[in-house]
């Protein structure tokens, strides 16, 4: 057991107190936030932030709160920041009663880690402002209660706040989670800022706040099975050798975009403006190269895309400029030196760090966006124009573009930019989700990108997983009844696994982005090829988290927001804990079986012929399964003819 571990999990610590060292310089850190709040809403702030700490301490720690608060616009709490070095320990150094709990604070560790998390003293994980917790005392607080945690204990989580340990059964899950539920009424951005600040909700982004992220690489599954779909889809290509693909975001996620580039083989070119995302990227070796040079970045295109080598090209500078000089190079010279393109800035936050306009240097719009949030907001909003307006020129030239889920077409919409659909209702833009296009069908297939980590932290342990997977997944292939669309999702995973330990990925309870079959209600991506009218419903999330949690999962979570935004998307994900244990596969079957089937369902009773395809031969092979299936209206002029009574 590591002795640096036990103290950690002892709770807040009070005797000492720790010395408030502030803010460290030499990390990076979340953008300044403007709650507007009144003189009241502080005052509520300050008390509900005080109320974590005994009484005789109040005097002491008010005047910093206040100044952290009107500073930063949230009380952190920086003075707690552990002086540990924050990373994800093997579960058998954490001092618990169950492997179970050392397996979450293992994850809550990882999230926390200065090289997975985005702003690690501000808690942020990813997206700008995905919060694993709200404030340092609770993060104290919830390692103390995991430590603590017998197998008949469940943690009650509220929005970061640990609620406390109750008593449960055993087979009931050691954690729930909750995050942002809000009164839909009252779910919007400014009032999310303001509910923020006073302490009393966070926006858990789709993993952060379930601790299931696992950095970049988490979504470069996902990235890679999207490029080489859209290159099946777009250019009828198996092999994207010398095709360019150009993109924007080294932050979080969006950093795996360079790594997916390399495993695929194309030619990517992604822009950030974050020089620090930038070279820690390319200190990761996930950028092969790096440029302020928009000559220099069109040379290393052209050279790339003649000699078909696998080029990851990180452009310190804005989107914008990049698209608009390949108009330029377009219109000068008729050559058109992009194939496909997308978009991966946090774009659900555009008004607080998640898009950058280009008008303003990367400092220059960190301090307007606080000091004057009206202009900048506007200058957001021209510089989505004219990224559009780019981007339209180029595509009418065969240039295949697709919104990537990060609410980039639907802020784009808000800034009227030239985005609408003649007669795309609210879910349809004049370019199309990756999920309408490419991870809808695969989806309604019951696949989804998934993730596995190995808590012991051994390279070794992940090898002999990486074998078991690949070998059940080629005995699946081989079986005669499975359809030519499911054999190729197999192939595309086995690729992935193999080529993943190629391109060292590092190390890291089976969990999922909730990203995927059921987990997620978005009718902007998840759910945007959901056409009977209900995508905007999250029925499906809210179920997808009640099932998980009475089938055997370790932990659950529910979340308001994440991916496209607060107000948004509803989320429901799970972790789960396999210790090679009989109970442990009983749980597995169930829970798993029930998380894919349920998104499968909806999508058949949508109208998806591959889901109904699907949910059919599910049935099939699970006795105790029986689904409601939809009859279509084969004959659409039978509705025509009832509405024109």
């Amino acid at each position: 057991m590591n002795p640096l571990l036990v103290e950690l999990c002892s709770g807040l610590p009070l005797q000492p107190l720790p010395p408030n060292r502030g803010r460290n310089s030499s990390l990076p850190h979340a953008p300044v936030r403007t709650p507007n709040l009144t003189l009241d809403d502080e005052k509520v702030a300050l008390r509900n932030a005080l109320r974590y700490f005994p009484s005789n301490l109040h005097s002491l720690l008010a005047p910093e709160f206040v100044t952290e608060l009107r500073e930063f616009g949230h009380i952190y709490m920086y003075r707690f920041c552990p002086q540990i070095d924050m990373r994800s320990y093997p579960i058998s150094q954490y001092p618990c009663k169950t492997k179970a709990a050392a397996a979450i604070m293992h994850m809550i560790m990882n999230n926390l880690d200065p090289h997975v998390a985005q702003f690690p003293q501000e808690l942020v994980t990813y997206g700008g402002n995905g919060q694993v917790f709200s404030n340092w005392a609770q993060f104290h607080l919830v390692m103390y209660y995991l430590s603590q945690m017998t197998e008949q204990q469940t943690l009650v989580m509220y929005s970061g706040h640990p609620q406390g340990l109750f008593p449960s059964l055993r087979n009931a899950p050691r954690v729930v989670l909750t995050n942002g539920m809000v009164i839909p009424n009252y779910s919007s951005r400014d009032e999310y800022e303001k509910l923020f600040a006073m302490g009393v909700t966070m926006y858990g982004q789709m993993t952060a706040g379930s601790y299931c992220y696992i950095g970049p690489q988490g979504i470069v599954h996902g990235t890679v099975l999207t490029v080489v779909n859209a290159g099946r889809r777009y250019l009828g290509l198996e092999d994207l050798s010398g095709k360019v693909f150009v993109t924007s975001g080294l932050g979080g996620m969006s950093g795996a975009q360079a790594k997916a580039a390399a495993i695929i083989g194309c030619v990517a070119v992604i822009a950030e403006v974050d020089e620090a995302a930038l070279t820690k990227r390319h200190q990761q070796g996930w950028l092969m190269q790096i440029s302020d040079s928009l000559d220099q970045c069109i040379t290393q295109i052209r050279e790339a895309r003649q000699k078909k080598t696998a080029l990851s090209l990180g452009y310190h500078g804005n989107v914008v400029d990049l698209w608009e000089r390949l108009v330029q190079e377009c219109e000068q010279t008729g050559e058109l030196l992009v194939d496909l393109g997308s978009d991966q800035t946090s774009c659900h936050n555009p008004f607080s760090g998640g898009y950058y306009p280009a008008q303003l240097t990367f400092e220059a719009a960190n301090q307007m966006m606080h000091t004057d949030p009206k202009t900048f907001r506007s200058l957001v909003q021209e510089s989505l124009r004219r990224q559009v307006t780019a981007i339209n020129k180029l595509s009418e030239k065969g240039m295949f573009f697709w919104d990537y889920g990060n609410a980039f077409l639907l802020e784009a919409k808000r800034a009227g930019a030239d985005v609408e659909k003649a007669g795309g209702g609210k879910l349809e833009f004049k370019f199309p989700s990756y999920v309408q296009h490419i991870m809808g069908d695969i989806f309604s297939l019951g696949f989804g990108p998934f993730r596995w980590v190995c808590t012991s932290a051994d390279p070794a342990d992940l090898m002999e997983t990486d074998v078991i997977a690949t070998g059940v997944l080629e005995e699946i292939t081989h079986e005669a009844e499975t359809s030519s669309y499911v054999k190729q999702q197999y192939a595309d995973n086995i690729r992935w696994i193999r080529q993943a330990a190629k391109h060292n990925m590092a190390p890291v309870v089976i969990s999922r982005d909730h990203h995927d079959v059921s987990g997620t209600d978005s009718p902007f991506r998840e759910t945007s090829n959901i056409y009977d009218g209900s995508a905007f419903c999250a029925d499906m999330a809210v179920q997808n988290a009640i099932g998980d949690s009475f089938r055997g999962a370790t932990w659950v979570a529910l979340h308001n927001g994440g991916g496209v935004g607060w107000g948004e998307v509803v989320n429901g994900g799970f972790g789960l804990v396999l210790d090679g244990s009989a109970e442990a596969e009983e749980r597995a079957k169930m829970m798993l079986n029930w998380d894919v089937s349920n998104g499968v369902s909806r999508r058949c009773w949508s109208g998806n012929a591959r889901a109904y395809e699907t949910i059919c031969r599910t049935m099939k092979e699970h006795s105790g399964l029986r689904v409601t299936l939809p009859h279509a209206v084969e004959d659409e002029e039978i509705l025509d003819r009832a509405l024109q009574k």
